[in-house]
């Protein structure tokens, strides 16, 4: 997996939206116990901080040591720098898998593969993905100019995934219902905020190194004006697609 995210880290850990507590209740309900869940891909954390609540035991693994430095330790957090499809754990060991906002980035049948091997009989695999930010309609131009056109050639193409809400990647496991698990994520956010959001976005820091060209300040004042007072915190929402199985 080409490390696309040890550059922009700590803008990462900043600005990256965590997710509903419902979520994480939601999953704890569903795994059969609450020994231990691995968060494959688990970047700074988001997710981490979640799975602490519900689980005694939390390991965390991601290809990127600049992403797992910036981690919150914690009791029972265990951060490890692993490819998702060689996990550290022993056979039968997990109660939860997580994967977020990750599984696009996998050797699906390695991956999935490793997940048969450490969930522990009825255990649980939960990806999810968020897709494009919201705000109102005046910003939200100025984001799909940004994202569509002027970074539409430097995204990866597994980012295509997220777009389309992980419909297209195989899922080879019992899916179960969710009536209770969160469809979006909410939080509310100053103009700063947005930026630094938008400054964590690979394929930005692609066309920065490449090209020198920064289609982020470009847009910049045209963000302002739509924003209005860059303190007045807005609401944000992003969509949130989660699929859930069963070994």
């Amino acid at each position: 997996m080409r490390d696309l995210f040890s550059m922009q880290a700590e803008a990462y850990r900043q600005a990256r939206p965590g997710y509903p507590s419902a979520l994480f209740t939601g999953l704890a309900a569903l795994s059969p116990r609450s020994l231990c869940a691995w968060d494959c891909g688990a970047g700074s954390g988001q997710a981490t901080r979640g799975l602490q609540q519900h689980f005694a035991t939390v390991v965390a693994t991601d290809t990127s040591l600049a992403q797992l430095r910036r981690l919150p330790r914690a009791p029972g957090v265990h951060v490890i720098q692993s490819a998702a499809e060689s996990a550290p754990l022993r056979d039968a060991s997990v109660d939860l898998v997580a994967v977020a906002q990750a599984l696009h980035w996998f050797q699906l049948d390695a991956f999935y593969a490793e997940v048969r091997r450490v969930l522990c009989p009825g255990g649980v695999l939960a990806v999810w993905s968020y897709g494009r930010i919201r705000i109102n309609d005046a910003v939200d131009a100025l984001v799909a100019e940004l994202h569509d056109h002027r970074l539409g050639c430097w995204w990866a193409a597994e980012r295509w995934h997220v777009e389309n809400g992980y419909r297209d990647l195989g899922f080879p496991f019992q899916e179960l219902p969710q009536p209770l698990l969160p469809d979006r994520l909410e939080v509310r956010w100053t103009l700063q905020h947005l930026l630094t959001y938008l400054d964590s976005w690979s394929a930005l820091q692609d066309c920065r190194a490449t090209t020198g060209a920064d289609p982020l300040a470009e847009l910049k004042p045209a963000l302002t004006d739509a924003w209005g007072d860059p303190a007045a915190e807005r609401p944000a929402r992003w969509p949130l697609t989660i699929r859930v199985g069963r070994r």
